[in-house]
């Protein structure tokens, strides 16, 4: 006779026959490694900023292109304060010839390297005096597969480096959500009685107040920051938690084994500790894999507000905020944020879903 799978290994081979759910989860396992080794490959800074290539639609052409060398020569020119007589281009190599009345300044070649589209000149000819000057500069090949926004920064370099701030919120807040919700609804189902409903009495006004007007009364009091926000989601978002537990706990207290370890003398700590929340864990997992999406959804939703995440960090619903007062102009600015914030939350809420129904007993 084949020996009793346990209960975690039905659990596993219950999850991974749900093909939704696995691939929710390849999926979030895609986007965290794109933030977190993402920003380092793509050849981008997510602060560096190329004046001449703003708001560049999002493609797999190489820049700058000949309608933006011209321009950009040209604004180059104009600050080195120089004439472009002539200017020959072999492969990804210029030459260009430079000439000016008083004379041409070799320290203003520096602004061809500092633009960000050329590498450093390298000075051929001398003629008239020092008024004319031929130089060779290469030219650098940039690709901006999701485009730039308005201040010309590479928008796939953005979306990765906020993606790391949008998932560190909401993994962060969500951890502080499930330990005060974990331990204050195990408290409070345990007890019981009188000190149960003035525990739940007091959710309940917590409930009451507008969360919106809450992070307001913070703000007035302190700077906006990340470890503000991070407060003021956790301080809300636990509620959910500890009503989750209380449930499980008021029918966890009535079973044999806690009873078994009243008649022990283990102490109440004791019994929480070791028999309550353990047996809860599977709701408590559950619920952490939709409280995840409801705090990144929130965090984007104050810092679509201008109340969340400030400059020079950014996040995804930072990303979404600029995209939006751009939308006529740059439609891309808000699309390729928006994908990420999107696919990031439906998995999330498609491995809960999975897991819901992975850890049910009737299930097959």
């Amino acid at each position: 006779m084949r020996a009793p799978q346990r209960p975690a290994g039905r659990f596993l081979a219950r999850l991974l026959r749900m093909r939704g759910a696995m691939a929710a989860l390849g999926v979030l396992v895609l986007i965290a490694l794109a933030c977190l080794v993402g920003p380092g490959l793509t050849g981008h800074d997510p602060d560096r900023a190329y004046s001449d290539l703003r708001q560049l639609p999002a493609g797999l052409t190489a820049q700058p292109d000949a309608a933006h060398l011209g321009p950009a020569l040209e604004r180059l020119a104009f600050r080195m304060r120089v004439r472009l007589d002539a200017v020959a281009r072999e492969g990804d190599t210029l030459c260009l010839r430079l000439a000016s009345d008083a004379g041409v300044d070799r320290r203003s070649l520096v602004y061809l390297p500092r633009s960000g589209l050329f590498g450093p000149p390298a000075a051929l000819e001398e003629q008239d005096g020092g008024q004319s000057l031929v130089i060779e500069v290469p030219v650098r090949r940039l690709h901006f597969f999701l485009g730039t926004d308005v201040q010309g920064r590479d928008l796939l370099t953005r979306c990765l480096a906020a993606g790391r701030v949008s998932l560190a919120i909401g993994l962060a807040a969500s951890l502080v959500a499930l330990l005060i919700g974990i331990a204050y609804g195990a408290a409070a189902g345990f007890l019981g009685g009188a000190v149960d409903a003035v525990m739940m009495r007091f959710v309940d006004v917590l409930y009451a107040l507008p969360f919106v007007f809450f992070v307001i009364l913070l703000l007035v009091f302190f700077r906006p920051s990340l470890t503000l926000m991070l407060i003021a989601i956790a301080a809300v978002e636990w509620l959910d938690m500890a009503r989750v537990v209380r449930a499980q706990t008021l029918s966890l207290r009535e079973r044999d084994f806690v009873r078994a370890a009243q008649a022990l003398g283990v102490a109440a700590p004791g019994i929480i500790a070791r028999h309550i929340v353990p047996n809860t864990l599977g709701p408590v997992a559950v619920t952490a894999t939709l409280l995840v999406p409801q705090v990144i959804l929130l965090e984007s939703f104050l810092s679509f507000l201008g109340l969340g995440v400030q400059e020079p960090q950014t996040s995804w619903g930072v990303l979404v905020a600029d995209g939006a007062r751009s939308i006529e102009a740059a439609p891309h600015m808000l699309a390729a944020p928006a994908l990420f914030l999107i696919a990031t939350l439906v998995a999330l809420n498609l491995l809960g879903d999975g897991l819901a129904d992975a850890l049910d007993p009737q299930s097959g």
